[in-house]
C-alpha cells in the first residue's frame, strides 16, 4: 500500500485537491482510501439513531454495515490522539491511502499552499514534505528543489505519484 499525506492550513483546498486526485487515481485503475484528521468532536450518526444510542449507552466500538458501505466508530476511554500509524493499521489494503491533515506525521506529504491565504509554508522546515501543490507555483515564498504542482493540474500530480510510487510504499514494520 502506498501512503501519502496532504497538509496545509485550513481552507487551503486540501479536500478539493484530494477529491480530484481520488477520481483521477480511480480512473487509472487504483483503489484509493482516505484518512482525515478532525480537530473537533464530530459525529457521523445523529441523535436518536441506533448507532448514536449504542454509543451513548457506552459501547466502545459501533459498526454499521450494509450491502453498500461500512462505518466504524470507536469511543476512546481515555482522551488522546491516535497516531497516523495506528489509523493506517486499521485500514484495509488498497493501492493508495491518502491522509489529510496530520502535518506533523512522519509520512511523505504533499503540502498544499495558497498564495492568497498569506500563511507561512511548512516545507522549508519539514523533511517529510516531498512536493508542493499550489495555486501560484512561481510565488512560493521559499525556493525549493521539491517538485511543485499547480493545484489545478491533478493529472500531473497523479502521474507523479504513480511514477514515484516506491517512495510512498508504506512499511508497517518500520512504524509498528
Amino acid at each position: 500500500m502506498n501512503v501519502v499525506g496532504f497538509c496545509g492550513c485550513s481552507g487551503v483546498g486540501k479536500t478539493t485537491l484530494m477529491e480530484g486526485l481520488i477520481a483521477e487515481l480511480k480512473a487509472r485503475g487504483q483503489r484509493v482510501s482516505v484518512i482525515k484528521h478532525a480537530h473537533k468532536t464530530f459525529d457521523i450518526d445523529h441523535p436518536g439513531k441506533d448507532t448514536w444510542r449504542h454509543r451513548q449507552a457506552g459501547a466502545f466500538e459501533v459498526m454499521i454495515a450494509s450491502g453498500h458501505r461500512l462505518a466504524k466508530m470507536r469511543e476512546y476511554e481515555v482522551e488522546g490522539q491516535p497516531s497516523v500509524h495506528q489509523l493506517i493499521a486499521e485500514m484495509v489494503e488498497c493501492d493508495w491511502l491518502l491522509v489529510e491533515g496530520f502535518k506533523q506525521a512522519d509520512i511523505p506529504k504533499i503540502e498544499v499552499w495558497r498564495q492568497a491565504l498569506d500563511e507561512a509554508p511548512i516545507y522549508p522546515d519539514e523533511p517529510f514534505v516531498v512536493a508542493i501543490a499550489t495555486d501560484a507555483p512561481s510565488a512560493l515564498p521559499v525556493a525549493t528543489l521539491r517538485p511543485v504542482f499547480d493545484m489545478a493540474a491533478v493529472p500531473a500530480l497523479a502521474s507523479y505519484l504513480m511514477d514515484t510510487a516506491d517512495r510512498f510504499h508504506y512499511r508497517p514494520e518500520i512504524h509498528g
